[in-house]
């Protein structure tokens, strides 16, 4: 039996309440979680596998667009069709864009587990009475072509970013 509980948040600046609904993650009780986690790791495999190339074969200093904003735009674009939400975070202690910053408890969560070797994270929550699969997964340097752009990552070989998905559950 999957156990749901709710949370209040007031959404800044719009003076109202949403009613959230978390549930526990049982891919077993659920297929729906489990096609839905398949897609978001594909997506991820997607979206990381193009940020690389980008980075390998058109970056070639710091003035060009940089392979994270071209990510952006995808993310953007993705979300504008209706497809599902994407937001890059970074995991730590400097963040240059606060746009990157986690801006929620999921986010939040996600941050310290990723931080601490954990992936990915993720949780089940119900809005306006659709269910969508939240889903962070860690992104490390993986070249030194990244350390053009985040001098201070020289020598990190942790995560020092996440993507965070919201994903509507398959059916």
């Amino acid at each position: 039996m999957i156990k749901r509980f709710n949370l209040f948040l007031r959404i800044l600046g719009m003076g109202f309440i949403v009613v959230l609904s978390v549930e526990p993650l049982l891919a077993a009780e659920d297929p729906a979680i489990t096609r839905t986690r398949q897609q978001a790791l594909m997506l991820d495999d997607l979206y990381k596998t193009v940020i690389v190339l980008v980075t390998e074969h058109y970056v070639t200093d710091p003035s060009i667009l940089s392979a994270a904003s071209a990510g952006k735009a995808l993310f953007a674009a993705m979300e504008e069709k209706g497809w599902h939400e994407v937001r890059l975070l970074g995991l730590t202690d400097v963040i240059t864009n606060p746009d990157n910053k986690p801006k929620d408890a999921f986010e939040e969560t996600a941050k310290k587990k990723l931080l601490a070797g954990n992936t990915p994270y993720e949780q089940v929550v119900k809005k306006f009475g659709k269910r969508y699969l939240r889903i962070a997964t860690p992104v490390p340097v993986v070249m030194e072509k990244c350390i053009m752009c985040h001098a201070n990552f020289k020598g990190n070989k942790g995560n020092i970013g996440a993507l965070s998905y919201t994903i509507p559950l398959l059916k």
